[in-house]
């Protein structure tokens, strides 16, 4: 391991998988073998990953810790960075640098319910914890989901909501907003946090956890605390407000705190301690 906090590793791009327009996920393995054999975290970390003469994003990992000898990553295309990502084929080596941040408390959740509310490309954050409750399966009570997107063609993971939806251990509900839906869609139509009301998810003894544009969040934690939840149980994640992971350059500082090092995963009532901006 080098003493060189922003040199990455390299990885090799195992895979890649076409979500959506624009939306792509890759499949990464570290090409040290001794980095492949010991990298680990946990549920709710994120990483700097590289495209070299470009530069360098954030981005979580949306694969979990219980999968291992790979990491995967899942970005919408948005700039120049991810543009070069994008480009990226298999057989193809980029960096990533991490892992960093904390995590979803998992360890203190067992024995509760979990509900899952995302919105768009925020179910890759989602994803990771998702997966690693579903692989400690006997830890947790309930498992709910509920995945809302403006399209059907904006859904990611697919094939992975097809499988969750054929669980009997899992309740999955997607949604698409009014106007998104195809012919043969068999889902709700409706906003996340009005299709939220219209599950009534039972608040005791559940945790909830929000991914999704500001705008979704805002308008989700109150029908979240109107159901009954409290602050407490209530945690999202901040990470589209991170640059360089460490701390240095000062972007993700919100009052007293960096989301890269502080979180990027925070309760409802560490939220409400920060200042309105974020």
């Amino acid at each position: 391991m080098t003493d060189n906090i922003y040199l990455p590793y390299l990885a090799t791009v195992e895979k890649i998988t076409r979500e959506a327009p624009g939306v792509k996920t890759l499949r990464l393995k570290f090409q040290d073998e001794e980095v492949a054999r010991t990298f680990a975290f946990q549920a709710g970390q994120f990483g700097e990953y590289s495209a070299f003469g470009e530069g360098e994003s954030t981005f979580c990992i949306a694969s979990p810790p219980t999968r291992k000898g790979y990491i995967e990553c899942t970005f919408r295309e948005a700039g120049r960075v991810t543009a070069a990502l994008a480009k990226l084929e298999e057989g193809q080596t980029m960096g990533f640098r991490g892992p960093y941040g904390n995590t979803f408390p998992l360890g203190e959740w067992r024995g509760k319910s979990l509900l899952f509310v995302a919105g768009g490309i925020a179910l890759p954050p989602m994803r990771c914890v998702i997966w690693n409750a579903l692989d400690t399966r006997d830890n947790f009570k309930d498992i709910s989901i509920l995945y809302g997107a403006r399209t059907v063609a904006d859904l990611v993971y697919k094939h992975e909501l097809r499988e969750w939806g054929e669980r009997p251990d899992v309740r999955l509900v997607a949604t698409v907003d009014p106007g998104g839906e195809t012919p043969d869609w068999k889902g709700e139509v409706g906003f996340v946090p009005a299709v939220l009301e219209k599950m009534q998810p039972k608040a005791e003894g559940t945790i909830a956890v929000v991914c999704g544009p500001p705008v979704m969040i805002k308008f989700t934690f109150p029908v979240l605390e109107k159901l009954g939840f409290s602050p407490q149980s209530i945690y999202t994640t901040l990470e589209n407000r991170m640059k360089c992971g460490l701390g240095k350059c000062g972007r993700c500082n919100v009052g007293s705190k960096y989301v890269c090092k502080d979180g990027p995963v925070f309760s409802r009532a560490e939220l409400e301690t920060l200042p309105s901006e974020y």
